[in-house]
């Protein structure tokens, strides 16, 4: 395969590189990082895989599928599968509707068709594929935690490969491998800060008596989309929705005296950030909102001050439940605080492992974590938040999406 490499001037660093290859079809491969780079992440897949025994990896998950070969379609959600194995197999097992985005976008150049039919088994496509390989008899992992691996698959691929290979939970090696992200990553990390953050400051301008959330959150969304950006459909909501920490159906209009809550989220080459915090409108403000988000600055400076190179993720929630409970807030605040960032598609922009209590994942350099101080009071209806994305250096994190540390008031 021959390819060339075009820099994407939407982002300011040279990392951004976009490699063009023409197949037998003269189509081009829109693919976001360099050749190198994709080879370089197959093999230390490979390498993992031979750690565990493993003969070969079949893939549901759609963001490794994107991390190894490029791939971006939604097309998981009916079915695909990639398989990635020890001797150098690299495949497509897919529907022919998603034919064409493996021609757009991916490196992988095996593809094999899934025929959509009437009682048409998904499996025994997976298995024809295993067997060109070779691979009967040999230990295949599988990812049993992704959204393309439904149950009916996995009780269908059990029906028609036990005793045929030995199948093993191998949900979590390509996750790991994905938490530290490359210089080309972390470029496209500190795009979608930036896309965020302006998206952000608009709808701060926004929010204010009168105003309803369909026309304050329709201009976020007008501002990442108008910045190459992608959009997320998140928590986000005044009056009593202030308090949902999930996104809801039915607009509202910003009342007088409200709580505002915001836990937005873009992306940008499917590398994901988000941010939170809340907006408080006059004319009069409640001082315990003021008291709570205190709180919440609090937390999050003591929680950045953990977030470094060689801490464990138990020991960020530790700093985020002390330090609000120093406030005298520990019956409001939520039993996790954060998560990592990365490639994610719908319905979630969530990665593991979540920041809980005890935790003993080793923070290190290069990771991406989003991190959020949510306090709620079910008493006395009060909520109040604060949250950033950062990467994890040596020193303190580099803050890719910044919110307002004092209390956002618009009258």
């Amino acid at each position: 395969m021959t390819a060339t490499t075009n820099i994407d001037n939407t982002v300011s660093s040279t990392n951004d590189a976009v490699a063009v290859r023409s197949n037998e079809n003269s189509t081009d491969l829109h693919i976001h990082f360099t050749v190198s780079e994709f080879e370089e992440r197959q093999r230390r897949v490979r390498e993992a895989l031979a750690q565990n025994g493993l003969d070969g990896l079949l893939l549901s998950n759609i963001e490794d599928q994107y991390w190894l070969c490029g791939l971006d379609t939604l097309g998981f959600t009916i079915f695909h599968a990639m398989f990635i194995g020890v001797n150098g197999e690299l495949t497509h097992v897919t529907r022919s509707a998603d034919v064409a985005s493996i021609d757009y976008s991916s490196l992988c150049t095996d593809v094999r068709l899934w025929e959509d039919g009437y009682k048409s088994s998904r499996a025994a496509a997976v298995k024809d594929m295993l067997k060109s390989h070779g691979l009967e008899g040999k230990r295949i992992g599988l990812q049993l935690d992704s959204h393309g691996m439904l149950p009916e698959l996995y009780l269908e691929l059990r029906e028609h490969l036990d005793g045929w290979c030995e199948l093993a939970d191998a949900s979590n090696i390509l996750r790991r491998l994905r938490l530290k992200k490359s210089p080309q990553e972390l470029t496209y990390v500190r795009r979608a800060g930036e896309i965020l953050t302006q998206a952000s400051l608009a709808a701060i301008e926004m929010t204010r008596p009168g105003a309803y959330e369909g026309d304050i959150i329709g201009e976020m969304y007008r501002n990442i989309s108008a910045s190459d950006g992608g959009n997320w459909n998140f928590p986000f909501g005044s009056g009593q929705k202030a308090l949902l920490c999930r996104p809801a159906t039915g607009r509202l209009t910003v009342s007088h005296n409200d709580q505002v809550t915001f836990e937005p989220g873009a992306s940008y080459r499917h590398y994901n950030v988000a941010n939170m915090f809340t907006v408080y409108t006059g004319p009069e403000i409640d001082a315990r909102h003021i008291k709570m988000q205190k709180a919440c600055v609090t937390a999050l400076d003591g929680v950045q001050d953990a977030l470094r190179h060689g801490n464990t993720v138990g020991q960020v929630f530790e700093a985020h439940r002390s330090a609000l409970a120093s406030c005298g807030y520990e019956h409001a605040l939520l039993r996790a605080c954060g998560y990592p960032m990365g490639i994610r598609w719908e319905p979630t922009w969530m990665d593991k492992p979540m920041i809980v209590r005890d935790d003993p994942t080793v923070l290190e350099e290069g990771m991406v974590y989003f991190t959020h101080m949510i306090l709620t009071d079910r008493s006395t209806g009060l909520t109040a938040s604060l949250g950033e994305t950062a990467i994890i250096t040596t020193d303190r994190p580099e803050i890719v999406t910044p919110v307002p540390r004092q209390p956002i008031i618009n009258n």
